[in-house]
Parts: C-alpha cells; sequence; structure tokens
C-alpha cells in the first residue's frame, strides 16, 4: 500500500487526505442520523417526553409562544444543521477524480519529457510516469466511487430527517395554537 503511494507521485497525499476526511464525515453523519431517526420516529407524545437534542430549540420555542415564523426559522435550522458536512462530502467526491486526473497528466508529461531528452527509449524509462499516471488515476476513483454513494444516501438520509422535523414542527404548532 506504502509503495503505490510513494510511486503515485505527490498527489497521492491529497487524495488519501480526501480519502480519511470523507470517512470521517461519513461514520460521523451515519452515527448522526440513526440517533436522529432513532429519538424521531415515533408518536409525538413519545418523541416530547424525551426532548431529543434535535427538538430542543423547537421545542423551546414553542414554549416561548406560538409565532408560526419563528418555529419555521427554528426548524429550518435545526434542518440546515443535520445536513451540515455533506457539502464536504460532495466537494471530495467530486475532487478526488480530477486529483487522480491531474496525477495522470503530471505522469504523462514525465513520460514524453524522458522520450524527448533521450536518443533511444526503452519501455524501463517510461514506467515511472506511466506508475504515477495509472495509480493516481485508480486512487482518485477509488476514493471518489464510494463517497459519491454515501454522499446520495447521507442527502437522502438528511431529506427524510428534514420531512420528519417539518412534520413535526407542524404539529407542534398546532398543538400550541390549539392550547394543547
Amino acid at each position: 500500500m506504502i509503495e503505490f503511494i510513494l510511486k503515485g507521485g505527490f498527489l497521492m497525499y491529497p487524495i488519501l487526505l480526501c480519502s480519511v476526511v470523507g470517512l470521517a464525515i461519513i461514520i460521523n453523519k451515519a452515527l448522526q442520523y440513526r440517533g436522529v431517526f432513532r429519538s424521531i420516529e415515533r408518536p409525538l407524545k413519545e418523541v416530547l417526553k424525551t426532548r431529543p437534542l434535535i427538538l430542543r430549540p423547537l421545542i423551546k420555542a414553542v414554549d416561548e409562544g406560538c409565532d408560526e415564523q419563528e418555529l419555521s426559522v427554528v426548524g429550518t435550522r435545526q434542518v440546515r444543521e443535520a445536513e451540515r458536512g455533506l457539502s464536504w462530502l460532495g466537494l471530495i467526491a467530486t475532487i478526488t477524480p480530477l486529483l487522480g486526473l491531474t496525477g495522470t497528466v503530471i505522469g504523462m508529461i514525465k513520460a514524453f519529457m524522458v522520450i524527448a531528452s533521450s536518443a533511444s527509449v526503452n519501455p524501463s524509462m517510461l514506467a515511472g510516469g506511466i506508475w504515477e499516471a495509472l495509480i493516481t488515476t485508480a486512487a482518485g476513483l477509488l476514493v471518489a466511487i464510494p463517497i459519491s454513494v454515501w454522499h446520495h444516501y447521507l442527502e437522502k438520509q438528511a431529506d427524510d430527517i428534514a420531512f420528519l422535523l417539518k412534520e413535526i414542527t407542524v404539529s407542534l404548532y398546532m398543538r400550541c395554537r390549539d392550547g394543547v
């Protein structure tokens, strides 16, 4: 593994960094969303008894009054909080193949520089540049593909959480308005 990183050239380091950061975001969001679903996918009465962390700002806003706009703003903030970090995952999924492609171009430039500076060329002289080209391309794709899949899955989860939060916000507003 280390041999591939070394042969892939300096662009392997940002690709490796992207993979570590992407994995950290995936684990963080997966655990966060799992906890949110466990805490709010129950009947509203049960949810309100446990006062889950994600709903505390909404419950506080209801306790302070039945302002529909305020509840909407607080609910939107909670949705944005749940979505935070997903844009970084999307960025990582986008840039890692570009980093790999850049490594391909650099590796091919090195290979052609060897050809241009040598009177006779044998395959071993080109191998270094071609290695770098192929390894960085593969690494960029191997990082980007699973991160793209996870990004899509986590965005779907965030959408489901947003829907549940909107549903709860409307229920809280109706209960507050009706004096329940």
